[in-house]
């Protein structure tokens, strides 16, 4: 116990002599859990929880453009902007922005759209009244042309997102298309009627045919959607509200400086075995688990330590940077012991690189690449779900998936312990495996 506890107190003194190596091991991580917080915020905002900002130029100024304009804005969407610096968009102005990237998308309506979407909608609504037993009338040539609007995107768009905007455009132009047909059809269709019913009447009645009246009769169509559908999250009856990003972001990236310190950790060990301090260590009559778990505590106490500055970082200083913080409620107790777990993963693994590397280089270089390398299969950098079948299957070895996956069943999905508890497992295992490998690695260095 006095091996344990005086291996932590060394290795605590020596961190506090690097005090700027200390300030960066726990204030880098909560730096980049701010900066990453706050992109993913933005980036959360522009995929769907705020209106995405698209360049609307009206040209025609007729009823097609107020009407898609209208329906647009209620859709709630896109955000239609007609002004810049308080100057009306044209086209081509509209046109440079998306090529400068200022704007993403804009929506161009050309002179004349509206008179020819309404001449092609009459032609469309006397083709489609045909008359049993007679030839359907010939569909009229279109003199007008194609009524068109011009949707310019800027090519870094990402295609998914370029396809959001142009189906809610399309949607909203079916729905006007579908209303405007049925106002065609109520024009045509009961001078169509009362031409068959006096063609149908003149053998019976001769030329007082013609003056039979025509039922008044109009078509309304109703474009609100027959089959509902409705869009919600999956989650648990307990989470009362969508979860934001820092809710997914702090602990991910709070997990990856977790990890980071077999930096730190493997340079320790290195130094001690080339200053000859490990050998002078070896000589005493102390077992290496016994180094190995005083080095564990004292470098599980600077990952909590991460952890809690990561945390206050997100409740208080997320807000106050203009994004969604970080909500604790009743899972605070229950991110502990995942939290400890974690530590201890990183903690072996630390220990791991540093007895099998031979030299400073390797385990600086080996460590934090494996780390970085690691956080992109666990699902750090990138969701694991976007990725190939085949990655996922190799993400599911990656400790920083477990943990990953403990921390957003908590926070994300609205579990417990309980749920969290495969994953904590599996860090404990590999905890175990990698002190085992270290103490392994140690005893056969001083027997040597």
């Amino acid at each position: 116990m006095l091996t344990i506890r005086a291996t932590i107190i060394k290795e605590l003194l020596e961190l506090l002599r690097d005090r700027a190596g200390l300030l960066v091991l726990l204030v880098m991580p909560m730096a980049l859990v701010l900066i990453v917080s706050l992109v993913q915020d933005n980036v959360m905002q522009a995929t769907g929880q705020a209106p995405i900002r698209v360049l609307f130029v009206d040209m025609d100024k007729s009823f097609l453009g107020e009407a898609i304009a209208k329906q647009l804005k209620s859709n709630g969407g896109l955000d239609l902007v007609t002004q810049v610096k308080g100057e009306n968009v044209t086209a081509d102005a509209a046109k440079k922005a998306v090529v400068k990237g200022d704007f993403q998308f804009s929506i161009i309506i050309p002179v004349g759209a509206g008179a020819t979407f309404k001449e092609n909608i009459r032609d469309r609504a006397k083709s489609t009244i045909v008359i049993k037993g007679k030839a359907a009338k010939a569909k009229q040539s279109n003199k007008a042309g194609q009524a068109g609007i011009t949707v310019y995107f800027d090519p870094a768009v990402q295609g998914s997102f370029r396809t959001a905007v142009f189906n809610a455009l399309q949607m909203v132009v079916l729905a006007i298309e579908f209303k405007e047909q049925a106002a065609a059809i109520s024009e045509t269709f009961p001078a169509e009627l009362k031409k068959t019913m006096s063609d149908t009447m003149k053998p019976f009645l001769g030329d007082s045919a013609a003056t039979i009246p025509a039922p008044d009769m109009k078509f309304k169509m109703d474009t609100t959607p027959v089959l509902k559908l409705s869009e919600e999250v999956a989650l648990n009856s307990r989470l009362l509200q969508r979860p934001t990003s820092a809710q997914q972001n702090v602990p991910a990236w709070a997990l990856f400086g977790m990890f980071f310190i077999v930096v730190p950790l493997s340079g320790s060990l290195i130094r001690e075995r080339q200053n000859g301090a490990m050998r002078r260590l070896m000589t005493m009559p102390v077992s290496p688990l016994s180094i190995l778990a005083g080095k564990i505590c004292a470098y599980l106490l600077i990952c909590l330590s991460q952890f809690a500055l990561m945390l206050a970082a997100g409740i208080y200083l997320l807000p106050l940077l203009g994004t969604s913080g970080l909500e604790i409620g009743p899972e605070l107790i229950t991110i502990i012991p995942v939290a400890i777990v974690s530590s201890l993963a990183a903690a072996g693994y630390g220990l791991m690189v540093g007895t099998v590397a031979r030299t400073n280089e390797q385990a600086s270089m080996f460590g934090a690449v494996s780390i970085v390398i690691a956080a992109a299969l666990g699902g750090i950098m990138i969701p694991a779900y976007v990725m190939p079948a085949y990655m996922r299957e190799i993400s599911a070895f990656s400790p920083l998936s477990w943990g990953l996956t403990a921390f957003q069943d908590i926070f994300v999905r609205g579990g417990n312990l309980h749920t969290a508890l495969p994953e904590m497992s599996y860090l404990l295992i590999f905890f175990v495996v990698t002190v085992i490998i270290s103490g392994l690695t140690m005893r056969r260095d001083r027997t040597q």
